[in-house]
């Protein structure tokens, strides 16, 4: 028998990982082009225009900030039920999200701090973690990818 070539296994192997990631890739250009479309229209909008304001003079996490979560709580309700990059869309919170819905809402998470008083991606995983009960190493996952955001 003549010797092992791995080079058609391993070119086959790799096309199969490139057919893997561009599935998740179509599906992140998806959830990116459909981020919080329903914002931009009624039940959510109306009460978005009254409270974004609102909270970006809020500190994260803060009662103050508590306090205006509360009255757009009608629209973050409609908000968390249709989208499932929000940890409150599922029973069991994080738990029940996929890897794709962690990578969208950690995005969100960045996204959000730039509009926060004293925002900071950092904190916020940090603040998440124990309002959400993730676990220290997904923590750290998240930590770990803040630098992609550079």
């Amino acid at each position: 028998m003549g010797k092992y070539d791995s080079a058609a296994s391993t070119l086959e192997h790799k096309m199969m990982v490139i057919k893997y990631m561009n599935l998740i890739i179509q599906e992140l250009l998806t959830r990116s082009e459909e981020h919080d479309n329903l914002k931009l229209q009624d039940p959510e909008k109306d009460l978005f225009d009254v409270y974004t304001p609102k909270l970006a003079d809020t500190e994260y996490g803060s009662e103050e900030y508590k306090e205006q979560l509360a009255g757009l709580k009608p629209a973050l309700d409609h908000h968390y039920a249709r989208y499932r990059h929000h940890p409150e869309h599922f029973k069991n919170g994080v738990k029940d999200m996929n890897l794709i819905d962690l990578i969208e809402m950690l995005c969100d998470w960045k996204a959000a701090s730039l509009r926060q008083m004293n925002g900071n991606i950092l904190t916020s995983i940090h603040n998440n973690a124990e309002r959400f009960g993730y676990s220290e190493e997904l923590s750290q996952i998240f930590v770990n990818s803040v630098d992609l955001f550079e």
